[in-house]
């Protein structure tokens, strides 16, 4: 049996008095992750430095109020579409759908209340290969003008191996779409790094999607050789984030999908799509992925009016997301890998973040 310990506590209520929880996974060594019941939220994951020391490494509020009112996805499980819909409309089956439009014009995350402002269920389970909790929600027909009720289960996991694995399910009765991911922003530095624009950073990607205006891809699947977004080599953030290039200018620096190397929609394979490094604490992340993309979001939109944690104001950069996914705007375009799920199958996908120190 692992010796990771997972223990349960009372995070507080909703406005509507339904009781949130909390549970904690833990290793001997301190390596520990807080998730909520509420969005299936990441609230707190501790990680050791070079020199043991333990730093918290995702944004985030001290107390369940900040994730209950307006924020920027932290620690979300993200539902029934991450990323963005052009429009709020899809065709399926010869019927147009209308999402809730909660981006300007555009459908964001799921719409105006996506997976990330419901309470899941849950339960926990040990094995040998760690701690788990295991969240379930069924999302209704209709609900965010998706067809049909969709069935969705979520782990986490805390493994020996010092990583975060998160294992996505869904299945639908009706055609509808499903394309789950998880939003933690990163800053490897701890709770006193302010920004994350010396972590050094690889993805395995010899492309990516341009945005237009609106930061919906274009439909274009354009080289990163010889840009500001060539990550195949390992490369500090900030180091080209203020290029003039019109696609940074949109996305306030980097807010664009990425096209993963070695995915194959009919046979997923699990195989590591990024890997960055923080020099000040010595940590590294890596990020293994069964998903075809992923969504690099170095924080451009922080404006500090949000206060975290220590009552600290994120402002720009203060963290980065790497969100492993479908592509943005698949039902709209088709030669995208298909965000459909049909009734009698089941969508599966995993996740990894995997922590280790360098010198």
């Amino acid at each position: 049996m692992s010796p990771v310990e997972i223990s349960r506590r009372d995070f507080g209520e909703t406005a509507e008095g339904e009781a949130v929880d909390l549970f904690t996974l833990a290793r001997p060594d301190g390596f520990a992750v807080d998730v909520a019941t509420w969005g299936g939220t990441v609230t707190s994951l501790r990680v050791p430095d070079r020199q043991g020391r333990l730093g918290d490494v995702v944004l985030g509020f001290d107390a369940l109020d900040g994730y209950l009112g307006a924020h920027p996805y932290f620690g979300a499980t993200i539902g029934r579409f991450g990323n963005r819909i052009a429009g709020g409309r899809f065709t399926l089956e010869g019927r147009e759908y209308a999402l809730a439009c909660n981006d300007g014009a555009n459908h964001l995350h799921g719409g105006a209340r996506g997976f990330d402002r419901h309470i899941w269920s849950a339960e926990t389970r040990r094995d040998a290969a760690g701690g788990s909790v295991v969240l379930r929600r069924m999302s209704p027909d209709g609900e965010e003008g998706y067809p049909g009720n969709l069935d969705c289960t979520v782990v986490y996991t805390l493994t020996e191996a010092g990583a975060l694995r998160i294992d996505y399910e869904a299945c639908a009765d009706r055609p509808t779409l499903a394309n789950l991911t998880h939003h933690s922003y990163f800053n490897l530095g701890g709770e006193t790094a302010w920004d994350v624009l010396g972590h050094v950073l690889r993805i395995d990607a010899d492309a990516y999607l341009p945005v237009d205006e609106g930061l919906i891809p274009t439909g274009e699947q354009r080289s990163v050789l010889g840009t500001a977004f060539d990550f195949r080599r390992p490369i500090s953030i900030g180091s080209r984030i203020g290029a003039r290039d019109e696609q940074l200018l949109r996305g306030k620096g980097y807010d664009h999908n990425f096209i993963l190397n070695g995915g194959d929609a009919d046979a997923p394979s699990l195989r590591l799509a990024a890997r960055v490094f923080e020099p000040m604490s010595g940590r590294a992340m890596e990020v293994f992925t069964t998903e075809p993309g992923l969504q690099l979001y170095a924080g451009g939109a922080l404006d500090g009016s949000c206060v975290g944690k220590g009552g600290r104001a994120y402002g720009p950069h203060a963290g980065l997301c790497l969100e492993t996914q479908g592509f943005p705007d698949a039902p709209n375009h088709p030669d995208f890998p298909s965000a459909r799920l049909d009734p009698g199958e089941t969508r599966r996908s995993t996740t990894i973040y995997r922590f280790t120190t360098e010198p």
